[in-house]
C-alpha cells in the first residue's frame, strides 16, 4: 500500500511538469539501462558457472567425461528450479516476449524478470548447447513489461517498453545499437512511427553505453575485414545464399522433429534424463557443441578449423581437407540436434547463437570447397561472415537484422552488398517450406502471433471473448407462440435463441419468423416455438480465433451468429460490434502520438 501510495503520488506529480513525450524518453534510457545490465548479469553468471566447473582440473582423463556429465546435470539442475523453486512455466525467451504483445495485453509475469537469467545460466554454464540471447531478450521485455505496468501505463506504451528491452537487450550483447533496433522492428514487430523511433535510439543506445562500461572491449566477437568485396563472387554469394536457406530449412524441420520425438515422454524426469544423456553424449564427442560455441565462430572467421576439429574425441581427424571438411560438416548437423534437446528436455536458452554457430560454419565450409580446387578464390572470412547473416535470415526470418549485425560486427559496410544478395535468397527459399521462424511456429499456429499486416496484427489483438453478447432472451423448443410474444413485448432484442434444458443451442427465432402471426391470437396455444425456429448459418465456437470468426461472417453472410462452447450455447456475436472493436484497436495501436 505504501508503494502503490507514492507510485500514485509520482504520477500526479509526473503529470503536472514531465509531458508525455518526455517521460517515455526518460523511461527508454532506464529500460536501456536495466537491459545492459541484464545482458551483463547473465553473461557474468554463465562465465562464473563455467569456471567453478572448469578451473583446476587437473586430471585429463576425468575433465574428458565431465563434459557428458555435466551437460546431463545443467537440463536436470534446470528442471528441478523450474519445478520446485520457480514453480512456472519458463519460456524459452523471444516468443514469450510475442506473446505478451498479441494475448497478454502487454503485461509479462514478474519472475519473468530473473527465471531466465537462473535457468539459462545453469544451462548454458554447464554445457548446454544453446544461447543467451534469447533468455537475455525475454529478462529484458519483463523487466520493460513491469516496468509499464508499475507506472500504469495503456498497451500501447507496454508494447514499446517490451521492445525497448528486447533492443537494448541485442545492443548490449553484440554492441550492435542499429541492428538492435531494426531486430525490435523485424523479429517484435513493433511499428516504426514517429513515437517509437526516439526511444528505440535512446534504450539502444543507453543499453550499449552499459555493456561497454562492464565489459569494456570483451564483446563476443569482432573482425575487422581484410579482403574488400568483389563483384565476381557475386555467383557465389547466390549460392552462398540457397545452400543456407536449404540448411536453414533443415534447421527447423530438425528442430521439431525433435520436439515431438521428446514429447512422447510423458513423464518429465524421463524425458531429461534421456534428453540430457543423448546431449552429454553429443558434447562429449564434440567438444565444440558446449555452450554458445563463440570460440569455434571467432576460430573460423580467423581461418582456424583445425583448432576446432583438433577437438574431436575417440579420433584423430588430422589436417586433410576433407577430414576437416567432413568433421565441420557433421558438426552442422549435430549442432541443430544437440540444441533442440537441450531446449525440449529441460534446458532454457535461445537459437540466436546456434544460428550464428551454424552459419560460421556453412560459410567456412563453403568457401574452403571451392578454393580447394581452384574453383575460385574466395575470402573464408567473409563468406563465413556473410553466411552468418544467411542463416539468421532463414532460421530467425530477420534478413534486415542479419545485415545491420553482420555490418556492425565487422566495423562497417563493406559486405553490405553481399550480405543484401545472400540474406534475400536465403529468405526467400525458406519462406516457400517453413513460412514462420522458430520464434514464430507455435504462435502461428493457435492464431496469437502479431505481425506487420496491420489487418492480421488487429485481429490477433482482438478477444472474441470480449465481444459475446449475453443480452438475449432464450425461449424453449416446446414453449407456445403465446409465450414467445409476451417475451417479445419486453424484450430489448428481435432475436431469440432457441436452448433445450441442457443449454443446447437449436436454433434460433427472429421478429421477423413471427411479424405475420404474432396479432393472431389463435395460434398462441397451438403453435410452438420449434415450428418456427430456423438454424443458424454457422456457428462460432470459443475457441475460433479472430480471423476464423471474420471469415465465418463473410461466407454466411450473417449479421448476428451464435457462439458455442461444444454444443453449448455461450451468446451471440455481431458483425457490427466486431467492426467497431477493429476500428478501436486499428486506431488506438497504430496511431501516432503527437
Amino acid at each position: 500500500m505504501y508503494l502503490q501510495a507514492r507510485i500514485r503520488q509520482f504520477l500526479v506529480w509526473r503529470s503536472k511538469h514531465i509531458s508525455n513525450r518526455q517521460f517515455t524518453y526518460i523511461v527508454a534510457v532506464v529500460i536501456g539501462l536495466l537491459s545492459g545490465l541484464a545482458a551483463v548479469t547473465i553473461k557474468n553468471t554463465v562465465h562464473l558457472v563455467e569456471l567453478i566447473l572448469t578451473e583446476g582440473i587437473a586430471d585429463v582423463e576425468v575433465a574428458d567425461w565431465l563434459y557428458f556429465l555435466y551437460p546431463l546435470l545443467g537440463v536436470l539442475i534446470s528442471m528441478l528450479v523450474i519445478k520446485f523453486v520457480i514453480r512456472a512455466n519458463v519460456g524459452h525467451g523471444i516468443p514469450a516476449a510475442l506473446y505478451a504483445i498479441s494475448k497478454g495485453n502487454g503485461n509479462m509475469p514478474r519472475k519473468d524478470m530473473f527465471s531466465s537469467i537462473i535457468t539459462a545460466a545453469i544451462t548454458v554454464g554447464f554445457g548446454g548447447s544453446v544461447g543467451l540471447e534469447g533468455p537475455t531478450v525475454a529478462t529484458s521485455a519483463s523487466i520493460g513489461s513491469n516496468l509499464g505496468q508499475l507506472l500504469r501505463m495503456n498497451y500501447k506504451m507496454k508494447t514499446l517498453f517490451i521492445a525497448c528491452s528486447a533492443a537494448g537487450a541485442l545492443s548490449a550483447i553484440f554492441n550492435a545499437p542499429v541492428a538492435a533496433i531494426v531486430f525490435a522492428i523485424e523479429v517484435i514487430m513493433i511499428d516504426l512511427t514517429a513515437a517509437s523511433l526516439i526511444p528505440l535510439l535512446l534504450a539502444s543506445a543507453s543499453a550499449a553505453i552499459t555493456s561497454r562500461f562492464f565489459l569494456g572491449n570483451a564483446i563476443l566477437f569482432h573482425f575487422d575485414l581484410r579482403d574488400g568485396f568483389t563483384s565476381s563472387d557475386v555467383p557465389f554469394y547466390v549460392l552462398l545464399g540457397l545452400a543456407c536457406g536449404l540448411f536453414s530449412i533443415y534447421f527447423s524441420s530438425g528442430y521439431f522433429k525433435v520436439v515431438n520425438v521428446l514429447s512422447r515422454f510423458k513423464n518429465g524426469y524421463v524425458k531429461t534424463l534421456i534428453g540430457g544423456a543423448a546431449l552429454g553424449v553429443l558434447v562429449f564427442l564434440i567438444p565444440p557443441l558446449y555452450g554458445e560455441g563463440y570460440e569455434t565462430i571467432n576460430a573460423l572467421i580467423e581461418g582456424e578449423a583445425s583448432s576446432v576439429t583438433s577437438q574431436f574425441r575417440l579420433f584423430d581427424l588430422g589436417n586433410s581437407f576433407w577430414a576437416v571438411s567432413l568433421a565441420l560438416i557433421a558438426i552442422m548437423f549435430i549442432k541443430v540436434i544437440a540444441t533442440s534437446i537441450t531446449l525440449n528436455s529441460g534446458g532454457i536458452g535461445g537459437i540466436f547463437a546456434p544460428t550464428l554457430f551454424v552459419g560460421s560454419t556453412l560459410g567456412f565450409v563453403f568457401s574452403r570447397f571451392f578454393n580447394n580446387f581452384h574453383i575460385a578464390n574466395l575470402s573464408t572470412s567473409n563468406f563465413t561472415l556473410v553466411s552468418m547473416g544467411g542463416m539468421m535470415a532463414g532460421v530467425l526470418h530477420a534478413p534486415l537484422t542479419a545485415m545491420f549485425l553482420i555490418a556492425e560486427i565487422t566495423g562497417g559496410y563493406e559486405l553490405f552488398v553481399p550480405l543484401m544478395i545472400t540474406t534475400a535468397i536465403s529468405f526467400i527459399t525458406v519462406k516457400y517450406a517453413v513460412p514462420h521462424s522458430v520464434y514464430n511456429m507455435q504462435l502461428a499456429k493457435r492464431g496469437e502471433l502479431i505481425t506487420h499486416h496491420k489487418d492480421q496484427a488487429v485481429l490477433t489483438l482482438m478477444k472474441l471473448s470480449d465481444e459475446i453478447e449475453t443480452n438475449f432472451s432464450q425461449v424453449g423448443p416446446y414453449d407456445k407462440l403465446g409465450d414467445l410474444v409476451k417475451l417479445v413485448s419486453c424484450a430489448k432484442r428481435n432475436l431469440f435463441p432457441v436452448i433445450d434444458d441442457q443449454n443446447r443451442f437449436l436454433g434460433v427465432v427472429t421478429l421477423d419468423d413471427i411479424r405475420n402471426i404474432m396479432f393472431d391470437q389463435e395460434k398462441y396455444d397451438k403453435v410452438v416455438v420449434h415450428e418456427l425456429m430456423q438454424a443458424a448459418p454457422d456457428f462460432i465456437y470459443i475457441t475460433d480465433t479472430m480471423e476464423v470468426v471474420m471469415r465465418k461472417f463473410e461466407h454466411s453472410g450473417a449479421w448476428n451468429l451464435p457462439v458455442l462452447d461444444g454444443e453449448k450455447y455461450v451468446g451471440f456475436v455481431s458483425k457490427s460490434r466486431l467492426f467497431n472493436a477493429y476500428r478501436k484497436l486499428l486506431r488506438d495501436f497504430y496511431e501516432v502520438e503527437s
